[in-house]
């Protein structure tokens, strides 16, 4: 073999070699973190998101799913998210970090799931603000992911759950957040801020009487061994946000980051179209499991509704601005 022949082959390989490090070398893996255990439907949900963000970018980008907080609690995911120290989330948003953010979970802002969907959906009014939220975080909203609206899980009987004007006498415990206290608190309850790391073991030792700030999916997931009765009255409707590291997000490859963002809307929109029935379907879990299921008129619930938003909403609106949260609500109201 002539020399320059046999250098044209050295360079060749050593070419292919150089290329095939650069592929390497760029893809990429993503850890998204997610606040339920493994088998749950958001965790099988994401498995699927990242069987098909591998297959979009070609082997280009892996996402490495983190089940049950593994990655500290969604407060500190959420930090670390802004600072990039992780990736990736699906989780509800963290108001300690911005308290505008409790717009999210404003009580009673939605009646029903049509009405969830206009608001919370793609350029609904929650979902516009929320992504400006975020984007002050040097955090980018991918996707909304709704789940379901909120009730109050007892481990004990009801007591008057359709009259919002009777005190319940009924301690339970709530998130460390003003919206969900004042909530309880105006349907008649005693609300206890408690961590959600100690809530099950508080209800367990009778510390309180029962759970406000999460739906029948959550107490399924969570408090089922001390569920007896499940109100379903519409505390909240809570979503969780697809959100990645903006600066993550930016440093991808354009085709790479292109059909990442194609993957999570569609994630967003298989979503929506199965969140109804999955809350359904984990009612009648908590029913299978021994827990009584309050039925709620249609009457009863424009009640508590009444009383919160008379209540609850002027008190909120002063914690996160009352300029700025009026201007959300007013978008929702047109």
């Amino acid at each position: 073999m002539k020399l320059n022949t046999l250098t044209k082959y050295v360079s060749a390989a050593v070419l292919a070699g150089s290329l095939g490090l650069t592929a390497v070398a760029e893809a990429a893996t993503l850890k998204i973190s997610h606040i339920r255990p493994q088998g749950a439907i958001i965790d099988n949900e994401l498995k699927d998101f990242a069987s098909k963000v591998d297959a979009a970018t070609e082997g280009d980008v892996k996402v490495k799913i983190f089940a049950a907080s593994a990655l500290g609690d969604y407060t500190t995911v959420q930090e670390r998210i802004s600072v990039g120290a992780i990736d990736m989330a699906v989780q509800p948003a963290a108001t300690a970090a911005e308290r505008k953010m409790q717009i999210s979970a404003f009580p009673y802002v939605a009646e029903n799931w049509a009405q969830a969907k206009d608001i919370y959906g793609p350029g609904g009014a929650i979902h516009s603000a929320m992504k400006a939220l975020y984007a002050k975080q040097d955090i980018t909203m991918l996707a909304a992911y709704p789940v379901y609206f909120g009730g109050v899980a007892l481990n004990r009987d009801a007591v008057s759950p359709g009259d919002p004007s009777v005190d319940k006498g009924i301690k339970v415990r709530v998130p460390g957040i003003k919206s969900f206290q004042l909530t309880s608190d105006a349907l008649g309850y005693i609300s206890s801020p408690i961590p959600f790391s100690e809530a099950f073991t508080a209800v367990q030792t009778g510390v309180v009487d029962g759970v406000v700030g999460s739906g029948a999916e959550g107490y399924y997931a969570s408090f089922r061994d001390v569920t007896k009765t499940y109100v379903p009255v519409n505390t909240h409707f809570e979503v969780w946000y697809m959100i990645i590291n903006s600066e993550t997000l930016a440093d991808m490859d354009a085709e790479d980051r292109e059909a990442l963002q194609q993957q999570a809307l569609a994630f967003e929109s298989k979503r929506w179209e199965n969140a109804e029935a999955d809350q359904a379907a984990y009612e009648q879990k908590l029913a299978d499991n021994g827990a009584t299921i309050v039925d709620l008129s249609n009457e009863e619930l424009a009640a508590a509704a009444a009383k919160v938003r008379a209540e609850v909403w002027p008190k909120i609106l002063e914690d996160v601005g009352a300029d700025w949260g009026q201007n959300v609500l007013d978008q929702i109201a047109k």
